[in-house]
């Protein structure tokens, strides 16, 4: 979406912006939030046009809201517009740029609150269990990738980041680099060792077939790393072959996990720690999902429920 008229001139918010963008890929940030934060900020830079940062108060970022409003933006765009905003001001009052942030003063458009829906133990398993259904053209690491994802809670992008020298087959244990480069060890369990152990023929049989050579421990069919985008299409494929909803992408297994441990009756830090979370309260959603089953379940069968 752009405004109309001639292309924006080059200010000092634009000049800004452009280091703020440098300074998340310096971060590591995840590449997906630089990209949205891209995109929101330049719609944000050609709104306000050349002015200086002490002509952009709340009331002219309510006006840029309205503007994407407008411009047929839904809520959930323009609240993540709004955090764009936010993020920059906040990282130009570190950096003495600004001295306020008057995106503070804007409320975030009120959301529907919508939880994941996660698949059941029952239906994860039957996923796992049995062959690789003709989807699969890789088996033996489409296998893997499921029981990485599934059994050990990890980010796409932390699975795909994987170098064979990262497990460590006698503490049984994988590293794994998070966010910001913020590195844990996660368990790894018998069944996502069993499935590695059958595929490391078949990644060595690819590597000659190529006459490559790579560190990665998950690889394409050419032999060479797979991307986050790759492992999202083999997640959706084999799990809407075996009767998942088509909804299903590699987080999906990732918030099974952490369900599916609470239910089990794990502790919230301990689930915190395993899935690299930051805050506790990241962690607490697992909570409100258990509980939402847990009300679904009473509601279903309680006789004063009904």
């Amino acid at each position: 979406m752009k405004s109309e008229g001639a292309e924006t001139p080059r200010g000092p918010i634009q000049k800004a912006i452009k280091h703020f963008l440098a300074s998340l890929r310096e971060r590591n940030s995840s590449p997906h939030t630089i990209k949205a934060y891209t995109n929101d900020l330049d719609q944000f830079s050609r709104y306000v046009g050349p002015a200086r940062w002490r002509d952009v108060d709340h009331v002219r970022i309510r006006g840029f809201l309205s503007h994407l409003y407008d411009h047929g933006l839904s809520k959930t765009s323009v609240a993540r517009a709004l955090a764009a905003v936010r993020s920059m001001y906040k990282w130009l009052g570190r950096e003495g740029v600004v001295e306020q942030n008057p995106a503070k003063l804007v409320s975030t458009p009120k959301l529907p609150k919508k939880l994941p829906r996660v698949p059941t133990m029952e239906e994860v398993n039957s996923v796992l269990d049995g062959a690789m259904p003709e989807q699969a053209a890789f088996p033996s690491r489409d296998r893997a990738i499921l029981e990485l994802l599934y059994g050990c809670g990890i980010r796409n992008s932390e699975l795909v980041g994987i170098n064979l020298e990262h497990v460590n087959w006698s503490n049984e244990a994988i590293l794994v680099r998070g966010k910001g480069k913020k590195e844990r060890y996660v368990p790894l369990g018998d069944s996502a060792a069993a499935a590695i152990r059958t595929y490391l023929p078949e990644r060595q049989r690819v590597l000659l077939e190529h006459k490559r050579t790579s560190s990665a421990l998950l690889l394409n069919t050419r032999g060479t790393r797979i991307t986050s985008r790759s492992v999202g299409r083999i997640v959706k494929r084999i799990a809407v072959a075996k009767g998942l909803s088509p909804d299903v992408h590699p987080h999906t297994f990732r918030h099974a996990f952490g369900t599916h441990m609470l239910e089990e009756g794990a502790d919230l830090r301990s689930i915190q720690e395993l899935l690299g979370h930051e805050r506790l309260s990241t962690t607490q959603r697992y909570t409100q999902l258990s509980i939402k089953k847990v009300i679904d379940v009473y509601d279903k069968t309680h006789p004063r429920a009904k």
